[in-house]
């Protein structure tokens, strides 16, 4: 019987490579699919109009009346577009997106059929969904939860196969109100930074009115061939190959590395940047990455929210136009062992609606004060709620990158360059402890000289730092490259508000003591930078020396994921998140019970299938090459053929009975451990006993099945081998 293997390698022979090539300026299709701008102007009167901009400028309520007419005009341009349903389209806590498809046809009393789509239909709905993880905030009989409608993301039409749908973000509640997504926590978030920081910008402009958190995300991924891909039981399950014999040349000359786009994967990043610029997600770059089939492309910088949500819609649109061309799209973080995993680099800054970078450093001393200002604070931030935001990148499969070498580590650690480094130790030692004028001379003659107007030359790019400073922008490396963005803006979003809020009222402080102004904001810069600076580092990451170096400054180096999520839980997390009104203590306990559970449930499916492969896939071929071989040597015997005929053959019989049997007793052990831990009742425990009783079996099993794979002959093994998955074209 021919292998799914074969099968699925005589496949490839039918790709077709000649794809149409797309023609026309991106300016011509960009944001075509999308309710903003000139649409936008196009399809609402004056006063609809300056009703919606007001909404999302300044966070006002729509009247409904308002919301009428905006669902008219939102209708209208729809359906000239031949759209015939709409949804609203929201992010819950399952880390993907979900909607619930609604026609504008509806009937009269009389009978008679029209299309509809009226306010109520726009900012509200109730979409049942109690079967999305909750963490124990409505049983599964109290069905109601809601979604509202987001006016600061504009609405967008999703062109699917035969039809079009009208997509509208919202958020996503309970029917008690608690937020089950998201997007609500993270427009908290967004909100409570904007006033702290338009506070602390007012001590050096008063023009500044809005300050808004800006991101711009670079998404990783590996492409496979789809019929290979479907014969992997393991990626299509779990999105990884949880066993597997790593080809002989990988990444090792690094040629992949941005080299020549393949022409089947150029067709494939042409048609996916297509559909994106339709929906208005600007994406800017395509290149090679550094495994083998491994790929990237990131966009221009946009507000974090409308960024959130163009990359969770990116992620849908690469599935399913990677269907077309026949691949495969594996955002896991590590989908193949031996090989670099994805991430995905969150590069976060803050703007002024006065068209201020708050991360990029002015030309004059009250604009390099005003950079150092929020510089320093972001890096207290992150030094005090380090481990919140390595709660924010936990998950089953970043485990697998972080600090892989070639990923940042679990520790949490600020690079910010050796020359930011340098001026922010000139703060700590020039700056008395006292208020003099020395410190005012400082600050006027000679600081800002340490600082010039652009850091681009100036701040080096550390790859092994989780979070570093890039210029004029800090990059939160260690995000993963399934997560939704939202999580980590979330956490990096409050921290620095609250940061910001205390460092107001230190400052005010000082000034109603009589201190000037810029005085007040040196002294309390340096005590920032002494409070924090065992957070920054500029060495290698991944080196050993800076595990031990973190251990004697306190800094903590949590490898897995349960035990990093405790950090959501404590009474330190519950104050900041109340003060700050992102997460009432609720919530956060909701969402540490989704998070855990989340974990066993991905650890549960890769042991079912990797016992379900060992098993049936692999030891069967094994057994069968064993039977071969033993027949061998038999019949060599038989014909008196002396013992040195078929010592290698003996030899090798040897080595596959022992991996056979080391991974048949490891699998029943797997099986009988984790009957045991899922009799636990505490999800915490739970999923700590997953991880550390659990996922060891993993490796055990994972090892002789790959000696294995190495021993049998190559027609007797079912599964495509790591070398077909990464160079097949």
């Amino acid at each position: 019987m021919q292998s799914l293997r074969f099968t699925a390698l005589e496949g490839l022979a039918g790709v077709d490579t000649n794809l149409p090539e797309h023609n026309g300026k991106i300016t011509e299709v960009f944001g075509s699919n999308v309710f903003a701008g000139r649409i936008v102007r196009e399809y609402l009167s004056d006063e609809a109009y300056k009703s919606l901009m007001n909404s999302i400028k300044n966070g006002t309520k729509l009247e409904r009346k308002m919301a009428e007419q905006i669902a008219s005009g939102m209708k209208a341009w729809a359906m000239k577009k031949g759209v015939t349903h709409y949804t609203h389209w929201f992010q819950p806590l399952t880390g993907t997106t979900a909607e619930k498809h609604d026609s504008f046809f509806t009937l009269k009393g009389d009978g008679s059929a029209l299309e509809t789509f009226d306010g109520d239909a726009l900012v509200q709905q109730e979409p049942d969904a109690s079967s999305f993880p909750n963490g124990g905030l409505r049983a599964t009989f109290e069905a109601r939860g809601y979604t509202a409608w987001d006016p600061s993301s504009p609405a967008f039409i999703l062109e699917q196969g035969y039809g079009k749908t009208l997509c509208i973000p919202t958020i996503f509640v309970s029917y008690t109100g608690e937020s089950l997504d998201y997007k609500a926590p993270l427009l908290k978030a967004l909100a409570a930074i904007d006033k702290a920081a338009v506070d602390v910008c007012n001590y050096f402009d008063k023009n500044v009115t809005k300050v808004t958190p800006t991101l711009g995300w670079e998404q990783e991924y590996f492409l496979v061939d789809e019929n290979l891909a479907n014969a992997r039981p393991d990626l299509l399950m779990t999105g990884r190959t949880v066993v597997g014999h790593a080809p002989s040349k990988g990444q090792q000359l690094e040629d992949h590395y941005f080299g020549s786009i393949p022409e089947r994967i150029y067709a494939y990043m042409r048609d996916f940047e297509e559909e994106s610029y339709k929906l208005g997600i600007p994406l800017r770059t395509r290149h090679n990455e550094v495994a083998p089939s491994q790929f990237e492309c990131a966009p221009i910088f946009e507000e974090v929210n409308i960024a959130v949500d163009h990359n969770s819609l990116l992620m849908d649109i690469m599935n399913k136009v990677a269907k077309r061309h026949k691949l495969k799209v594996l955002l896991h973080e590590k989908p193949f062992a031996g090989i670099n995993g994805s991430g995905k680099h969150n590069n976060w800054s803050m703007a002024t609606d006065t068209g201020v970078n708050l991360l990029a450093p002015g030309k004059t001393p009250k604009t390099n004060l005003m950079f150092l200002t929020f510089f320093v604070n972001t890096i207290k931030a992150v030094h005090d709620y380090a481990d919140l935001l390595r709660a924010a990148i936990a998950s089953a499969s970043n485990d697998f990158r972080l600090g892989a070498n070639e990923a940042p580590p679990a520790i949490i650690s600020v690079f910010s360059g050796k020359y930011l480094y340098d001026v922010l130790q000139e703060v700590k030692s020039r700056v008395s402890n006292k208020f003099d004028e020395q410190d005012e001379a400082i600050l006027k003659l000679d600081l800002h000289r340490h600082i010039p107007e652009l850091m681009l030359d100036n701040t080096d790019r550390n790859r092994t730092s989780p979070f570093a400073f890039t210029g004029n922008k800090f990059e939160f490396r260690a995000v993963g490259s399934t997560a939704n963005c939202a999580s980590a803006m979330t956490v990096l979003n409050t921290i620095v508000a609250k940061t910001l809020t205390d460092f107001k009222v230190e400052v005010d402080g000082l000034i109603e003591k009589g201190e000037k102004k810029e005085i007040a904001i040196m002294q309390t810069l340096r005590k920032y930078i002494v409070d924090s600076e065992k957070i920054l580092f500029e060495g290698d990451g991944y080196s050993e020396e800076w595990e031990k170096e973190a251990e004697r400054r306190g800094l903590q180096n949590i490898k897995t994921t349960p035990k990093a999520l405790d950090a959501m839980i404590t009474p330190k997390a519950a104050q900041l998140y109340s003060e700050t009104g992102v997460y009432t203590e609720k919530e956060l306990h909701a969402r540490h019970e989704i998070l855990l559970e989340d974990y066993v449930k991905k650890v549960q499916i890769e042991a079912r299938v990797i016992g379900d492969l060992a098993t049936n896939t692999i030891l069967p071929a094994a057994i069968s090459y064993l039977n071969d071989l033993i027949s061998n040597i038999r019949g060599l015997k038989e014909i008196g053929m002396g013992e040195a005929a078929y010592k290698a053959q003996t030899q090798i019989a040897a080595k596959i009975s022992e991996h056979i049997n080391v991974i048949s007793e490891n699998v029943q052990a797997m099986i009988e451990q984790r009957k045991v831990t899922n009799k636990l009742t505490d999800s915490r425990q739970k999923a700590i006993e997953y991880c550390e009783k659990i996922k060891p079996y993993f490796d055990i099993i994972r090892y002789h099945s790959d000696k294995l794979e190495f021993l049998v002959d190559d027609k007797r093994w079912a599964l495509p081998k790591y070398r077909e998955l990464l160079f097949l074209r």
